[in-house]
């Protein structure tokens, strides 16, 4: 019976098929960052309510945010939608070479306009089923703006929107089609504002207080401290202002981004206390005065894996999927466009993904220009090195999420090609896989009680008695 129920979910998606691959191509063509989404979430929004969602917008102090619910009482089912893009990646379709199409404009660069729309079908796919087949529970598909930064997830678990979710799964545009097995980095963005006096660097120098000066000098006490932290942490900035662009004033304003990485917030929160302190010791060296803004935070992912084991199973019936020649070949133009450096990482992670895999299996893999193969499901101890907000409510209730290979192998997220590709038709088969794999796993947790208590008791025990924190202060607010 429970195999019927999955092939009816199956042959629900892809009826609609046509209507996710419209959606995910109108994302694509807003191309909104942060938290200024209104467009997307107009349109994801109208779709649900036709749908039959009750819909309500504007959580979390964030205007474009919302959670669609569906269905009634236990088991509750958490499906995470993202639609924002990436400032200063415009490009052009389906050409393969950098190709802007408005300098300065945004463009999907990480997929979240599949994304989105893959979680929309999951949602949607499994409200389908239950209102077909009486089920008991309630789907909720959120809404979260501004993954990229500004992490709204983040704000959405400090406001307690995901309260009374019993599990949450989502799903990525990737190069590879694997369960995700490993946490990811705690992360936390500041900015810092030095303040001076100007004055005429040849005439009286004397007179002026450098915020330049001061900015530099924090970066070298942040360069020393470097060799003081672990070795999975990192810390990145950057110059939001350098002043000016005159070399003869001495310049009275100064902005630098930071960001601190850790696998834990705990370690994330002690090298921020440490760079507060290079900051403030900056400031006083040039007798000038720094002014430290928040920008967000989010925390390190928890691996649940009774759940990647059940979302690995339902892969597993949909997976691989059936591309063409013509898609084959166009992937391949993009492939082509790799250097070779990046060309000899792709052993390294076919080797990750299919660890017993054969010498002859893997250099095939490697070699092809869209891995289609199913990864073996690895866990690992070892945290990836990026960051994401769905870590947020991996803490609050067990979390499973999948890569779906819909972009050419090899190609980085953030990069050209991914937006060059964004459209294609690759990306619309490997988003409606996602959506059927998500709601196969809801459905699981819906008919399968053991299954969800097992993945309770296994969330648990990965939190070992601490609680969840956002690291985000209550007077920040989205923005």
């Amino acid at each position: 019976m429970l195999m019927d129920k999955k092939k009816w979910l199956m042959d629900s998606i892809e009826r609609k098929s046509g209507l996710y691959a419209d959606i995910s191509d109108r994302i694509w063509g807003y191309a909104e960052t942060r938290f200024d989404v209104k467009k997307s979430a107009d349109l994801y929004i109208g779709f649900l309510k036709n749908e039959g969602f009750e819909v309500v917008r504007g959580i979390a102090g964030m205007e474009h945010a919302f959670v669609a619910a569906f269905g009634s009482g236990k088991p509750v089912i958490g499906v995470l939608a993202e639609y924002d893009a990436l400032a200063n990646m415009s490009q052009a379709a389906d050409i393969a070479e950098k190709c802007i199409l408005e300098a300065g404009a945004n463009g999907h660069g990480c997929g979240h306009n599949a994304l989105g729309a893959g979680s929309l079908a999951g949602a949607v796919g499994i409200k389908d089923l239950m209102a077909e087949f009486g089920l008991k529970g309630t789907v909720k598909l959120y809404g979260c703006p501004a993954e990229e930064t500004g992490y709204g997830k983040a704000f959405m678990a400090r406001n307690g929107d995901f309260q009374g979710v019993d599990a949450f799964l989502t799903w990525h545009p990737m190069d590879v089609t694997e369960v995700w097995g490993k946490s990811s980095l705690a992360v936390l963005q500041m900015h810092f504002d030095f303040r001076g006096v100007s004055s005429h660097a040849g005439a009286a120098p004397e007179l002026g207080r450098s915020a330049l000066d001061a900015a530099e000098l924090m970066n070298i006490g942040v360069n020393f401290l470097r060799e003081h932290i672990i070795d999975d942490a990192r810390i990145h900035y950057a110059f939001t202002d350098a002043g000016g662009l005159s070399a003869n004033v001495v310049q009275a304003a100064a902005s630098l981004h930071y960001l601190i990485r850790a696998p834990k917030q705990d370690q994330v929160k002690a090298i921020y206390e440490r760079v507060l302190k290079i900051a403030k010791g900056a400031a006083m060296m040039t007798e000038t005065e720094v002014n430290i803004r928040w920008d967000s935070a989010c925390a390190n992912y928890i691996v649940n894996r009774s759940l990647a084991k059940a979302m690995h199973e339902n892969m597993k019936s949909v997976f691989p999927l059936p591309f063409t020649g013509e898609e084959l070949k166009y992937e391949g133009q993009f492939f082509e466009t790799l250097s070779e450096e990046m060309r000899k990482t792709l052993h390294t992670r076919a080797k990750s993904m299919f660890p017993s895999g054969s010498r002859e299996f893997i250099d095939n893999t490697a070699g092809k220009a869209l891995n289609d193969e199913l990864g073996e499901l690895v866990f690992s101890d070892k945290p990836m090195t990026g960051s994401t907000d769905v870590a947020d409510p991996s803490w609050l209730a067990p979390t499973a999420q999948l890569n779906v290979a819909c972009m050419p192998h090899g190609t980085p997220p953030h990069s050209w090609q991914w937006v060059a590709t964004g459209k294609s038709s690759v990306v619309h088969k490997g988003l409606i896989a996602a959506g059927k794999v998500i709601a196969m796993t809801a459905l699981d947790i819906l008919e399968d009680m053991k299954l969800l208590e097992d993945a309770k008791r296994e969330h648990m025990d990965n939190l070992g008695g601490e609680q969840y924190v956002c690291m985000i202060p209550e007077d920040v607010m989205p923005g």
